[in-house]
């Protein structure tokens, strides 16, 4: 199954018994926004998750400011909104998929593969006409049974070993600039992680918020990789968001495999002790 859906097809899927659709849309600027917008109107029947509340767990200081949560709080947080093991989930947002790439990646990390993203997000399921409510339904809320997949994810420590082995490439998913360490206003510190190449996340999309034809992707991500193996790649950004965007986009493509650093450089960069490059 693709991991993208569009407007066409979801509009068919929508009587579906097993769909569950999950409104996903978030300003890091204004956290709120995403409830604000969802209240006003949103996809028939969809549920909301808020990225800071649901789709990350709690802040130390260290960890970085979207920590993966333990991964049983979030199963019984899925199953609360009527996300079981047997449902069809499709997630959208209204800013090109970067945080409902967020909980794909987070299904597929406790073992749920039955998973979309909508392409084009919400502007484009607007842009198409298609009914909008401001209606929030009852939800019968369901048992989802993790099954995780810890080899999906890195940690901060298997980062830094790699300084010195050298077994994986590291993608980071933010801006140039910010890759270069030039007008950092997320985090107290700019820089990249030594050694990381990037691939700006907006890379991945085509003008109007759809991503780009897989076969452009392909080409794209190769280009970026050269003979590196997806699978070897981890990929990061500033907090554990917009590189599950990359790896949407990879496995979109066809080039399905990377992992996930969580943490990002919110998380590396909280440590005095981790080398910066700039």
């Amino acid at each position: 199954m693709s991991p993208l859906i569009t407007v066409a097809e979801l509009a068919t899927r929508m009587t579906d018994s097993d769909l569950v659709i999950v409104d996903c849309r978030h300003d890091l600027a204004n956290p709120q926004a995403g409830r604000e917008a969802y209240a006003l109107d949103h996809i028939p029947g969809a549920v909301f998750l808020n990225l800071d509340e649901d789709l990350s767990g709690p802040k130390t200081g260290s960890n970085g400011r979207h920590p993966l949560p333990d991964p049983r709080w979030l199963a019984t947080r899925l199953g609360a909104v009527g996300i079981g093991n047997d449902s069809h989930v499709v997630a959208y947002d209204g800013s090109g998929g970067m945080y409902a790439a967020r909980l794909w990646w987070m299904l597929g990390w406790l073992g749920h593969d039955n998973v979309q993203v909508l392409d084009g997000g919400y502007q484009a399921w607007q842009g198409a006409r298609q009914r909008v409510s401001a209606n929030v339904r009852p939800v019968e809320s369901k048992s989802f049974i993790p099954h995780l997949r810890p080899e999906r994810r890195v940690t901060a420590a298997e980062v830094e070993a790699d300084l010195r082995e050298s077994s994986f490439q590291v993608v980071d998913a933010r801006s140039p600039e910010r890759f270069r360490g030039e007008g950092e206003t997320m985090d107290p510190i700019g820089g990249h992680i030594p050694g990381a190449i990037n691939r700006f996340f907006q890379h991945n999309l085509a003008p109007g918020g759809r991503f780009k034809e897989a076969h452009q992707l392909q080409q794209e991500w190769q280009g970026v990789l050269g003979a590196i193996p997806p699978a070897d790649v981890v990929h990061q950004c500033g907090s554990g968001v917009t590189a599950c965007h990359n790896l949407l986009a990879l496995a979109a493509a066809g080039l399905a495999g990377g992992r996930l650093y969580a943490g990002s450089w919110s998380e590396w960069c909280a440590d005095p002790a981790r080398p910066v490059a700039r």
